[in-house]
């Protein structure tokens, strides 16, 4: 397993070891001891949520508040995603900067985003099965979001923004400096 950190303090991209032959691939997803271990840190994910959305489909950016914060290891089962990712963490030197990766099926890549992190996908291609790990449990009262397009966060999509899909939720968060 190859682990990068980005620019992100925290923020980690997770490249496993692919073992391909003839018959097809192998690789292990997670290994909970082994994933410690690479990033410093004990993570207890406790819930899987998983998502499928067409070409163009926009979530989020979504985020958990206080002690309801959730650290997410976001892969991809099938298809492309642009994956984003914002630092919320005021007291942090990277606060306010994103990060911006392609995740696919083919390469495997993980994103390991910290808690105080807000989480935004774009699918790239026709079709997309997201897998994410959450080391806490939902709470919709804890729920918050920003919108995608942000000009405080000037976040370039992948997508030209006639052809986003974003649910109605999503088009009604607010913008980055009124949240």
């Amino acid at each position: 397993m190859k682990v990068t950190e980005t620019k992100l303090k925290g923020c980690f991209i997770i490249e496993p070891t692919i073992y391909k032959d003839e018959r097809g691939y192998f690789f292990e997803s997670y290994n909970h001891k082994d994933f410690c271990e690479v990033i410093g840190q004990e993570v207890n994910f406790v819930q899987d949520n998983q998502s499928y959305s067409r070409k163009g489909v926009l979530r989020g950016f979504h985020f958990q508040k206080g002690e309801h914060a959730q650290a997410k290891l976001v892969s991809v089962l099938d298809g492309r995603i642009q994956d984003v990712v914002v630092d919320l963490r005021k007291d942090s030197p990277t606060f306010a900067q994103h990060f911006s990766i392609e995740l696919n099926n083919d390469n495997k890549k993980q994103l390991f985003v910290p808690r105080g992190f807000a989480h935004g996908f774009l699918t790239l291609s026709d079709t997309a099965s997201v897998l994410y790990k959450c080391d806490n449990y939902y709470n919709p009262g804890a729920e918050g979001g920003i919108h995608f397009n942000s000009p405080e966060l000037n976040i370039e999509w992948w997508i030209g923004p006639n052809d986003l899909l974003l649910s109605e939720k999503d088009k009604n968060l607010p913008k980055y400096l009124e949240h």
